[in-house]
């Protein structure tokens, strides 16, 4: 059985926190990881999500991809990907950030991305949120994604410690907003 992945308060060694009392979802891996509001909770154990009261309402989903290095996009690239070019806030050698679903009535989603550089990979994070989540909240929750601190092998599961203190560092856009 998997250990419940979300902590009550992070704090990197860097000084970057996330909002008091956020949780932080780590991927199925244990090598990227999100933070969100502390009123979400897991869609699966494991699953490497989180939801606002269920997926329909919102979902953060935070995932890597070992072995595909990190590097902006191209214009061919970004004209394959179809999101008008006033959506896309960043493409970067640290992060590439974009808004990939704009609602446009009431029934529709809106959705961020985010990918960022990981350990040997890319870390990403996909956010689909409802009108009911503030699209600040969604904002924070995408750009929080960023490499998960490494695990000591002991052979046993790892275990997230939910006290106050030191705990695994955020993406580097984290206090931007």
């Amino acid at each position: 059985m998997r250990p419940f992945l979300l902590c009550a308060l992070v704090v990197s060694a860097c000084g970057q926190t996330a909002p008091p009392g956020w949780k932080i979802v780590h991927d199925g891996k244990m090598l990227c990881q999100i933070a969100v509001p502390p009123d979400w909770s897991p869609f699966t154990e494991g699953s490497g999500a989180a939801v606002f009261h269920d997926a329909t309402t919102a979902i953060a989903v935070v995932t890597s991809q070992p072995g595909q290095a990190f590097k902006p996009l191209t214009e061919s690239q970004l004209r394959n990907l179809g999101v008008p070019r006033d959506k896309i806030y960043e493409n970067s050698a640290k992060r590439l950030f974009y808004q990939d679903r704009v609602a446009e009535s009431p029934d529709e989603s809106n959705a961020f991305s985010a990918m960022v550089p990981g350990k040997d990979g890319t870390c990403s994070s996909h956010v689909v949120f409802s009108r009911d989540i503030s699209e600040d909240t969604a904002r924070k929750i995408a750009l929080s994604i960023g490499p998960a601190p490494e695990q000591k092998s002991s052979g046993q599961a790892p275990v997230i410690s939910c006290e106050p203190g030191p705990h695994p560092p955020l993406g580097p856009a984290a206090r931007a907003y």
